[in-house]
């Protein structure tokens, strides 16, 4: 009788965005926001980052980050809508769908990942990805212990988030062209 081994591929976990449990986790994060109706200046934000893996599968993880209790003096609150990440070994992709609850129910009975769009990651293993979609431009590069996803857009629009391996989430900004508005949150020590 002879045996043969297939292997199999499993979800090993992703340094960047992982999790032991499906317990929410939060962290502190501080920064400035900026808008029109603010003025000139940057103005002090500060709002607790909420991660919860609200799946697993045996190729991946889904996350959900929201940002609770936000804090400023602006006069008109800042609305920062939850983000849900698909989560591999080797990638991080928003998960940006019209309904993103009834996205999760579906993606995690998949028996293996979707597709993803270049223009969706956020997070790589590897050294650095390019992508060019229309007047955006993204680059993603890990250096040490750490990947940045920073895209730009040639009106000023800008986007960046950094993750840092066994922290996750550490750096969260967007932007609109010509400090229109916008805003920048750090991870606190």
């Amino acid at each position: 009788m002879m045996t043969m081994l297939i292997p199999v591929a499993g979800y090993a976990a992703n340094p960047f965005l992982d999790a032991t449990d499906d317990k929410p986790v939060s962290a502190k994060f501080r920064g400035t926001e900026w808008s029109d109706e603010i003025g000139r200046d940057e103005i002090p934000l500060t709002a607790r980052m909420v991660t919860t893996r609200i799946a697993k599968m045996p190729w991946g993880a889904i996350f959900k980050i929201e940002f609770a209790d936000q804090k400023s003096r602006a006069k008109k609150h800042r609305e920062l809508r939850p983000d849900y990440f698909i989560v591999t070994d080797e990638r991080i992709v928003l998960l940006n769908e019209e309904d993103n609850d009834a996205a999760v129910k579906k993606i995690s009975a998949m028996e293996k990942p979707p597709e993803f769009e270049d223009g969706d990651v956020r997070g790589i293993i590897g050294e650095k990805l390019d992508h060019e979609e229309g007047p955006w431009t993204t680059t993603i590069e890990v250096k040490v212990n750490e990947c940045t996803y920073l895209a730009s857009h040639n009106s000023g629009h800008f986007a960046k988030v950094v993750w840092k391996k066994g922290v996750g989430l550490i750096e969260y900004s967007m932007g609109s062209g010509a400090m229109a508005d916008g805003f920048r949150l750090k991870r606190e020590k």
